[in-house]
């Protein structure tokens, strides 16, 4: 039997909806009965749930040598860890950003495009602090970074972003390099508002003050190698380099 509804029944079906003969609650509500998934074509899935694990394993990776240099740099016991990972818009990213913001756009070379390292404006101060001889025992300000923290800020992102290539060793020979630090957010527009892009969250923790990375990585950036972010690829890489 086919599917396909005539003319004169779409008319119908409009009809009683605008009559309120079917309520469009109930059609929803049997739809989540029935097991029916809707599909959002304005805002499609590019990241399935595997490249997204997949992503998790690589930054969990990041987020161990993340904490053997901070450890070392600031002579004090530092924690992290991946909380989360998801697909969102670029504007839902960058709408949640509050200024004083610490933005690190890195080429992620040989890929074509940047991604974004967002450290949360209380670590960045906390690790500041800590570096220039303070107890690093957190601080709330909510101000811009001056000349001398801006120039701490920049060597410790140079860092991090050489980081990035270990991790991301089994998939890609990265060449990462720091474009440029931002500390405004309106000024970074990386790709159009409506682009997907995957955002890897870790926690970060220094004595008794916690604090969030994001790592925003448009699909753009990262398209052509899409294939290998899969845990049995991945795996099979760190096989092979293991053997």
């Amino acid at each position: 039997m086919s599917e396909v509804l005539s003319q004169r029944e779409i008319d119908e079906l409009f009809k009683a909806l605008n009559t309120g003969e079917i309520d469009v609650n109930e059609i929803q509500e049997a739809n989540v009965q029935k097991g029916i998934k809707v599909y959002d074509f304005a805002r499609p899935s590019k990241f399935s749930k595997e490249q997204l694990r997949t992503l998790e394993i690589i930054f969990e990776n990041y987020a161990r040598l993340i904490s053997t240099y901070l450890s070392g740099h600031l002579r004090t016991m530092v924690s992290a860890e991946v909380m989360n990972s998801e697909a969102v818009t670029y504007s839902e990213f960058t709408n949640a950003l509050i200024n004083p913001v610490i933005l690190a756009i890195t080429d992620f070379k040989p890929l074509k495009g940047s991604i974004l390292l967002e450290l949360s404006p209380n670590m960045g101060f906390t690790i500041i602090d800590r570096v220039l001889g303070g107890s690093g025992s957190g601080t709330n300000m909510v101000r811009d970074f001056t000349d001398i923290e801006r120039v701490i800020l920049e060597k410790l992102f140079t860092q991090f972003v050489q980081l990035l290539v270990e991790p991301w060793q089994n998939v890609v020979e990265l060449e990462p390099t720091l474009e440029k630090l931002e500390t405004n957010s309106q000024v970074v527009q990386l790709i159009s508002p409506n682009e997907i892009v995957a955002l890897v969250t870790l926690n970060i923790k220094i004595k008794n003050v916690a604090g969030m990375m994001n790592i925003c990585i448009p699909h753009l950036v990262i398209e052509s190698i899409m294939d290998k972010l899969n845990t049995k690829f991945w795996f099979a890489q760190k096989e092979q380099e293991l053997g």
